[in-house]
């Protein structure tokens, strides 16, 4: 209660007796409130005693909260804003949202949703403070580069990384894909006395096993059929610099014997060639795979093996890492909403936590990346989030209103019946067809709340209502006492 009671809260209302009945509400919780008449009082005094939220109708003397909103976004722009409105001016509730409310709440209203959206909106403001200093940290270790996390598990790496970097030891990096392997070997270059030579990257995976062998060492003219010219390898362009082996445990044992040559005697031989080439490289190599089992079933060399492993960097798995995931979603963010309009809200974070990751740091930017994509707005919400990920994890409960897997029986046999009726409308048609029974059993689920029933979804309340509307349904809906003063 005491980390609440430090939370202002400012109500903007020109009707008095809303005024009264939404302080004495917040202050039940614990809220400090503060209330004011007009639009100007309301920006004055958010500013004033530092608001933490500002609950503020949008036709108001002075200032209305339209512009309220802007002079506030520009005066305190930390402050949540949260706008009430009357069914009748919805539309200004639309554009105070372009104008970075965090959303609207219609009159009249339940203090149930009140107090619940009040909460939410508090969430997002202490998850973006936790983001900005988490961001104020990542700006003060770019010796780092892109490697992102705070988490025990990562600042382990981080020591490891800065206590091999001023030598010419060999690193091997373990981890499964999308941990950011490369990254780490990147940053163990960056930092070394070997930064002003080349970094060189090869994947042993990728490429065809016939052509590894050319693609590492190189090739003298007419070596093999189509070899027209000599051509340098990897370890000749890596010279002073160093060479990256990624998804070493991929090699092919044959191939194994002449790296291993490069560790004995540090010179090689081009395809084709007789002439010894000698090359001053440091050695760093990354696998997703258990490399002592495979030394176990003769797949690769043990004195290779040895070879590498002078020190190993062991990369967690996300999930093995949650607490780096709001920061990751920062440093994301930076990347691609470049314009800086981007905010995610409270359940996507939600989402994103529950996640069990298997495509670990690499699927997170490409989730990320898409949320910005498909969002038109500031706020990324759950629906912009891929839906696997949003049924990986919906919430226990949540099965019985979520349409099965595959066509049911009847919507297979609507399609049968109205497939040429509806021609050109058959989408729509069965949409509504299956949607429709799964709102109604959301709004039943929640009560007829239709917040909880939009949490339920895992979809923005506002979208539930426009569904709602479009397919006839009626919520439910308790009377909150309070009259529309508009």
């Amino acid at each position: 209660m005491s980390e609440v009671a430090k939370t202002k809260i400012v109500v903007a209302d020109d009707e008095e007796s809303v005024r009264w009945t939404l302080k004495k509400a917040l202050e039940r919780s614990g809220y400090a409130v503060y209330t004011v008449s007009d639009g100007k009082a309301a920006v004055d005094t958010a500013e004033r005693v530092s608001a933490d939220l500002v609950l503020m109708d949008i036709k108001m003397p002075t200032l209305d909260g339209l512009e309220a909103l802007s002079l506030m976004r520009d005066r305190h722009p930390e402050a949540m804003v949260i706008v009430m409105t009357a069914f009748g001016s919805l539309q200004a509730a639309v554009e105070a949202m372009k104008r970075g409310a965090y959303d609207y709440i219609t009159k009249p209203f339940d203090f149930e949703e009140l107090t619940l959206l009040v909460r939410r909106a508090l969430e997002v403001q202490s998850l973006t403070r936790e983001l900005n200093r988490l961001k104020a940290q990542l700006k003060d270790r770019q010796e780092l580069d892109e490697i992102v996390g705070t988490s025990p598990e990562m600042q382990g790496v981080f020591k490891l990384v800065g206590q091999v970097t001023d030598s010419d030891a060999t690193v091997l990096i373990a981890g499964e894909s999308g941990t950011g392997k490369e990254l780490v070997a990147r940053a163990i270059h960056k930092n070394s006395p070997r930064h002003d030579g080349p970094f060189v990257t090869v994947n042993c995976a990728a490429i065809p096993k016939d052509l590894l062998e050319s693609e590492m060492f190189g090739h003298e003219k007419g070596a093999f059929t189509g070899a027209l010219t000599a051509r340098r390898g990897k370890f000749e362009l890596a010279d002073k610099g160093t060479i990256f082996l990624d998804e070493i445990g991929e090699m092919d044992p044959a191939l194994q014997t002449k790296i291993l040559r490069i560790f004995e005697e540090r010179r090689f031989e081009r395809l084709g060639g007789e002439v010894p080439i000698t090359t001053n490289v440091r050695i760093v190599a990354a696998t997703n795979r258990d490399l002592q089992a495979l030394v176990a079933r003769g797949i690769f060399r043990e004195d290779l093996f040895y070879r590498l492993n002078v020190v190993t960097i062991m990369l967690p798995p996300l999930r093995g890492r949650r607490e780096d995931i709001p920061v990751l979603i920062t440093h994301f963010l930076q990347l691609y909403a470049r314009d800086g309009g981007k905010e995610i809200s409270s359940e996507a974070i939600k989402c994103l936590l529950r996640y069990h990751w298997p495509g670990n740091v690499r699927e997170l930017e490409n989730v990320i990346k898409r949320a910005c994509l498909l969002s038109r707005t500031r706020l990324i919400l759950p629906e912009h989030l891929p839906e696997s990920l949003l049924a990986a994890t919906r919430p226990a409960g949540a099965e019985d209103v979520a349409t099965p897997g595959g066509l049911t029986r009847e919507v297979r046999a609507e399609l049968r019946r109205v497939g040429d009726e509806k021609e050109g409308q058959l989408y729509e048609h069965v949409l509504a067809l299956v949607e429709r029974p799964l709102l109604q059993a959301a709004l039943e689920r929640a009560g007829g709340n239709q917040l909880k029933a939009a949490q339920l979804l895992g979809i923005n309340r506002n979208t539930l209502r426009k569904r709602m509307k479009e397919l006839g349904i009626s919520g439910k809906r308790e009377s909150s006492g309070v009259d529309d003063p508009s």
